[in-house]
């Protein structure tokens, strides 16, 4: 392929995706180091959206999971998500789910669970793990954010 022809391609994907509306009021997704079990691999997402409740500043943060097929048969994947503060904070199941995944498919991100807090200067984390049917958990794939930064 000449180079003018893959600028012309390069630059109408670009008007493409440009023209696709944007929600100004979604959260930025933002995923952590991936980890795996048999043939799921799978990484960790958090993002944080701006509320209140009352005068009080809050933050809905919210669990998400990418998940890959990496095998050549369909499988069932299960996955769970965890929250908590860095700083002190015990581990609280935030949500669960179960997806069907085709050979070779990425499903993501899968909102998990969300959790919503009253803004203070922390920094908070989430994790998720995934499993195939019949298969052991992966291990943990982590996510964090400042919940209140600007």
């Amino acid at each position: 392929m000449n180079v003018r022809k893959a600028g012309t391609i390069l630059g109408a994907a670009a008007l493409t995706v440009l023209a696709v509306p944007a929600d100004a009021g979604a959260a930025a997704v933002s995923c952590g180091g991936g980890v795996s079990t048999g043939r799921v691999a799978v990484n960790g997402c958090v993002s944080a959206q701006r509320g209140s409740l009352g005068r009080f500043p809050t933050r809905d943060i919210t669990a998400y999971i990418k998940a890959r097929n990496t095998g050549t048969k369909a499988l069932n994947v299960s996955y769970e998500a965890f929250f908590r503060v860095v700083d002190g904070g015990h581990w609280e199941k935030v949500g669960s789910g179960r997806s069907y995944v085709r050979a070779g498919e990425e499903i993501g991100p899968v909102e998990v669970g969300s959790t919503t807090r009253v803004c203070g200067p922390v920094k908070v984390e989430i994790r998720v793990h995934a499993k195939a049917d019949g298969g052991v958990w992966s291990g943990w794939s982590p996510a964090a954010t400042k919940q209140c930064q600007t």
